[in-house]
């Protein structure tokens, strides 16, 4: 049996030897096993490959009506506050022949920006048809019936002989075959003329029930009193570019589709949505009110 001073011999010796070993394997690492290589698959060592997540695919917003035909000849834009009476009043066109050039099942439904065929020969824009492509024996994929590029060179003006004077050929104009003579609708005295801003047409002056005539021949395209502020109207289509209005009369002569002459009594004077007895009387031109006095006789 050993003693105590012994025991705590050996156990300093033992510490000792514990500390030693701690050295040593502080300045020696411990190298790891070598790893055989397997590949990215799973259950290997590698990194796995990332798959990105595709984009959320967004649908594209749904076109608006007729939009391709936007700004052509016959067509019309929605613009706010539009409504398939006013476009049709404006234009000088029935709002049924819209409904039915359109086929709209709800006539009280449209869009701002939504374009309307109104007039029946307007022609709708048709989007040319994609080039049929073929391939080359190559692999290049060429478009059918195109031609190699030319190198093409600016034709020179023709100079004409000497002595020989080219004759000045002027721009052509615009065509006249739509002008319409107009005569003035009542007999009163002007009572407004016009002004852009505040006043689209004439105000003629009068006692209820004088007659109102057609100031050209035409075809009635609205009688009623549908349009606020302008009681109750007629609106006459002279033409593809002309259309007059009459409004604020007694009594209405006339109906939708009917056939005017000039000078035909089409309506009696009087003050419907007006603060007076008198007829507020316009001229449009491709829709555009325009000012009466270049169309009326002086008086």
């Amino acid at each position: 049996m050993l003693g105590l001073r012994g025991r705590l011999w050996l156990g300093a010796a033992a510490l000792a030897a514990v500390s030693m070993f701690a050295g040593c394997s502080a300045d020696q690492p411990r190298r790891a096993p070598p790893v055989e290589d397997r590949g990215l698959g799973a259950g290997s060592f590698g990194t796995a490959p990332v798959t990105a997540t595709p984009a959320p695919v967004v649908p594209a917003a749904k076109p608006l009506p007729g939009i391709e035909n936007a700004g052509r000849p016959g067509f019309y834009t929605v613009k706010p506050g539009d409504t398939i009476r006013k476009i049709g009043s404006d234009n000088g066109v029935n709002w049924r022949d819209i409904v039915r050039l359109n086929n709209l099942d709800n006539p009280d439904l449209i869009e701002v920006g939504q374009v309307l065929r109104i007039s029946p020969g307007a022609v709708p824009h048709t989007p040319p048809a994609a080039p049929a492509v073929a391939a080359t024996p190559s692999g290049d994929p060429v478009v059918a019936g195109a031609l190699p590029p030319v190198a093409v060179t600016a034709a020179k003006p023709a100079t004409p002989p000497s002595g020989v004077v080219a004759p000045v050929v002027p721009p052509p104009g615009p065509s006249g075959e739509d002008e319409v003579a107009f005569i003035w609708p009542a007999s009163g005295t002007l009572l407004a003329s016009f002004d852009e801003a505040k006043n689209k047409g004439y105000d003629i002056g009068g006692k209820a029930g004088d007659p109102v005539l057609a100031a050209a021949d035409g075809r009635v395209v609205y009688a009623g009193a549908g349009l606020r502020g302008y009681g109750n109207l007629v609106i006459l289509k002279h033409n593809n570019t002309y259309l007059t209005a009459y409004a604020h009369n007694q009594s209405l002569m006339v109906k939708e589709d009917q056939t005017v002459r000039k000078g035909q009594k089409i309506a009696e004077m009087g003050n419907s949505d007006a603060d007076r007895v008198k007829l507020h009387f316009e001229i449009r031109r491709q829709g555009k009110p325009v000012d009466p006095s270049r169309y009326l006789a002086a008086r």
